[in-house]
């Protein structure tokens, strides 16, 4: 029996993307943990999140899990959820500028506040919430049954930008094109939350769940 470890830092809707999880993964282990040696001995590792980047930083390095989270991101299938998907980057604009893990090389922006819809001088919400198209950049074993342009649900005020076009696995329009979905190796980290993402979310779970971390 395969296991998936949830890590628990005190930041992030554990329950929901635990159950979504415990959905999809057949006899697989669903487990939501803070411990080390349970992350570690983990066949698959989901790295979620909501809230400030500072706080989860904070927290990470109090834990010792940004040093666990490093080493999972060398040697197993791993998922970034929300925030989780942002700390990998180098740094994050929020809280006055937050380094973050530096898995991805890249920045976390705010979106811009006069930010306004395509064609029009419609200004745009911040936070961006709500049901917006995913549009696949690069093939990826967790795009299996999922058309490009399908629908994702988001809550963020922060976005993406990878330093390279090679680790945007998808992106996104609200007023500008942004990164949606980053990828490097055996990472692969969205910015939709795929457990309030109803089918499609639930088939991207269940393709993480039978991932090997091969490209």
């Amino acid at each position: 029996m395969a296991s998936i470890a949830i890590i628990d830092y005190g930041m992030g809707n554990l329950h929901s993307i635990a159950k979504a999880f415990e959905h999809v993964a057949g006899k697989d282990r669903v487990l939501v943990t803070s411990e080390h040696a349970a992350i570690r001995a983990a066949d698959r590792v989901v790295f979620p999140g909501v809230g400030a980047m500072r706080d989860c930083m904070a927290e990470l390095q109090r834990s010792g899990l940004d040093q666990l989270i490093l080493e999972t991101a060398r040697s197993k299938p791993m998922l970034g959820v929300c925030l989780g998907m942002q700390a990998l980057l180098d740094a994050s604009e929020e809280n006055r500028g937050t380094d973050c893990l530096g898995i991805i090389p890249g920045q976390v922006l705010r979106f811009p506040a006069d930010l306004k819809e395509a064609g029009s001088d419609t200004r745009l919400k911040i936070p961006h919430m709500g049901w917006n198209q995913v549009e696949q950049q690069q093939p990826h074993p967790l795009w299996r049954g999922i058309p490009s342009g399908s629908r994702f649900y988001f809550v963020h005020s922060y976005y993406a930008a990878p330093r390279e076009n090679a680790y945007v696995a998808a992106t996104t329009p609200y007023g500008i094109e942004f990164a949606s979905v980053i990828e490097r190796d055996n990472v692969f980290a969205v910015q939709f939350h795929p457990e309030k993402s109803q089918h499609e979310g639930l088939a991207l779970l269940s393709n993480f769940v039978g991932w090997d971390g091969e490209p």
